[in-house]
């Protein structure tokens, strides 16, 4: 079996708290306390969970330097109500490009970049449509 646990991506030193505008604030991730022997690095760890409480994605945030934002690798977050996420995304002051709505079969997505310029995609399944 495989299964993801987790992305990490980048941002500069002093990032976090754009980090959590863009990861928390914008795109509704819980932040989680990083363990006690990582916590000196900086950085910021974000999770989702369903409604039974299970983790659905976790993004781990941490300092690069010297720091590049990732442009063409991204994560990608499934979401059940895209435009809702993307006015959201919005309403914190990121940009959201649609230009690609319709061009991944079965799903309807945008793609972003985090507060550090990372990309990122948030994508929904046409059957929650």
């Amino acid at each position: 079996m495989i299964a993801l646990h987790h992305v990490q991506v980048a941002c500069p030193p002093g990032g976090e708290d754009e980090a959590r505008r863009f990861y928390r604030d914008a795109l509704g991730l819980t932040e989680v306390e990083k363990p006690a022997a990582l916590r000196g690095r900086g950085g910021a760890w974000f999770r989702s969970y369903d409604e039974r409480g299970a983790v659905t994605a976790e993004v781990h945030v941490g300092v690069d330097v010297p720091f590049s934002p990732a442009r063409r690798a991204h994560p990608a977050f499934v979401v059940d109500d895209l435009d809702r996420v993307a006015d959201a995304v919005k309403g914190a002051g990121f940009d959201v490009d649609e230009s690609e709505r319709e061009t991944f079969d079965g799903c309807l997505r945008f793609h972003t970049r985090d507060a550090a310029g990372n990309r990122v995609e948030v994508l929904q399944l046409r059957e929650f449509s």
